[in-house]
């Protein structure tokens, strides 16, 4: 079966701010070939959006369940969307 493309919309929830969080997950979603873009929400969580393959999101996401090593996840709310094809890169937004 050939990988299908897909997108995910992720908001993870805990220790997840002033810990590197999204430097950790700008950094796996380079070296997985991810596209997207994560970013800090005023609530505390951390919003990301990653498109590609759908078994790599899966292995990112098993990732973002860990974070760094100053991190403490709660919570990993995932919702499923169509591919879309509209991240050139994976960024950090402010």
């Amino acid at each position: 079966m050939v990988n299908s493309k897909g997108r995910a919309e992720i908001f993870v929830s805990g220790r997840v701010q002033g810990v590197g969080y999204r430097y950790f997950t700008e950094d796996i979603a380079a070296e997985m070939s991810l596209t997207g873009f994560t970013k800090n929400l005023p609530d505390g969580r951390v919003h990301v959006e990653v498109e590609g393959e759908v078994d790599e999101i899966k292995k990112f996401i098993e990732r973002l369940r860990t974070g760094p090593s100053a991190a403490r996840v709660l919570n990993v709310q995932i919702k499923w969307k169509d591919y879309e094809g509209i991240y050139p890169d994976f960024s950090i937004r402010f």
